[in-house]
C-alpha cells in the first residue's frame, strides 16, 4: 500500500528559525503555511528534493506542545504516500485501525505504530528541489523486531517478500527494512532492535522506548551537504569514503532542529539494502565519470 517515505514532521519552538535552517541544509523551499488543529501547531510546509518537511510550532495546548516540552523538539512524526487515499481509509477500516482527518490526510491513531506518529498522504509526484534527492528511511528502534516487521505488514499492506534483513555490530542493532517497492526506489521504515544498549542508538531507546529515531535523505553529491553544513560551522560526521568520493554522511541534531539525519549518496544504500553489487557498480560509474 505505501509508496513513498513522503514527509518528515519535526517539532519547533520557532518556524522562522527553523525554515532557515532546513533552506541553507537542504535547500529546501517553503510551499505553505497553515494551521494543523490536530496537533495543536502552525506548520510550515517545505519541500526537499521531491519529500515534504513539515515544520510544527505549537499553537497553544496540544500534541507538538506537549512533545517540546518533553523532548525540547524533534522528529516526532513520519508520513508516507498511497495510491488511493480512500481506499487506504478503508483498508484501516476493516483493521479496526482509528485514524483522524485534517488537510486532506489521515492522522493514525497513536497506538497503531510504534510510535512513529504516521501520516498517510495521496501520492503526488514532485519535481525535486534543492541539494538532495528524497527521504527515503525513517528509523524506529523497537525491543522486537520481528513483532514490529509482522505489525507493519499488517498495517500497511507491505509486501514482506521485499523486505531486507539488516544488522550492524557498529551501531548495535538487528532488524529488518520493510521495503515499499524495490528495486526501483529505497523507501522504508527502518526496523532496528537494540542489541548494544551502550551506543547512542541503544541510550536512545533506553531513554524513549519504541519511538522515531532518525530519517535517511538521498543525493547525488554529499560533498555538497558537507560544505553547506561547514558554511554554517554545524556538527556532522563523514562517515564513508570510497574511489567515487564521499558516500555517506550523519548530520548532528544540533545541526538540523534536535534531528539526527543520515545522508546517502545515490544508489549507495544499496549496499545494506539487500544489492551491494547494485551499489558498487553505481560507485564505479561515477569514479570512472571523474
Amino acid at each position: 500500500m505505501l509508496k513513498r517515505v513522503d514527509r518528515v514532521q519535526i517539532a519547533v519552538a520557532d518556524r522562522a528559525a527553523a525554515e532557515r535552517i532546513a533552506s541553507e541544509v537542504f535547500g529546501a523551499e517553503l510551499l505553505r503555511r497553515d494551521d494543523l488543529r490536530l496537533l495543536g501547531a502552525k506548520r510550515s510546509t517545505m519541500q526537499a528534493g521531491a519529500s515534504l518537511i513539515e515544520l510544527l510550532e505549537p499553537d497553544g495546548a496540544g500534541k507538538v506542545a506537549d512533545f517540546i516540552a518533553q523532548w525540547s523538539g524533534g522528529l516526532c512524526g513520519a508520513g508516507f504516500s498511497v495510491a488511493d487515499l480512500e481506499q487506504a481509509a478503508r483498508h484501516f477500516d476493516r483493521l479496526g485501525v482509528r485514524y483522524q482527518r485534517e488537510s486532506g490526510q489521515l492522522y493514525l491513531d497513536h497506538a497503531a505504530t510504534l510510535n512513529i506518529n504516521a501520516v498517510i498522504s495521496q501520492h503526488h509526484e514532485r519535481t525535486p528541489v534543492g541539494a538532495i534527492k528524497w527521504i527515503y528511511e525513517v528509523t524506529n528502534p523497537v525491543a522486537d523486531w520481528r513483532a514490529a516487521a509482522e505489525l507493519y505488514t499488517r498495517l500497511f499492506a507491505l509486501d514482506a517478500s521485499k523486505f531486507s534483513p539488516i544488522e550492524s555490530k557498529e551501531f548495535g542493532y538487528t532488524g529488518m527494512l520493510t521495503l515499499f517497492d524495490p528495486p526501483a526506489r529505497l523507501d522504508r521504515i527502518e526496523i532496528a532492535e537494540i542489541t548494544n544498549r551502550e551506543l547512542t542508538m541503544g541510550r536512545f531507546h533506553q531513554k524513549r522506548g519504541d519511538s522515531l529515531y532518525m530519517f535517511f535523505v538521498e543525493t547525488d553529491d554529499v560533498g555538497a551537504i558537507e560544505e553547506r553544513l561547514k558554511a554554517r560551522g554545524a556538527r556532522f560526521a563523514s562517515h564513508r569514503r570510497d574511489a567515487a568520493g564521499l558516500a555517506e554522511m550523519f548530520i548532528h541534531p544540533t545541526a538540523f532542529l534536535g534531528v539526527l539525519i543520515g545522508v546517502s549518496r545515490t544508489e549507495h544504500a544499496w549496499t545494506w539494502s539487500g544489492d551491494p553489487k547494485r551499489a558498487r557498480r553505481a560507485a564505479e560509474r561515477l569514479a570512472a565519470a571523474r
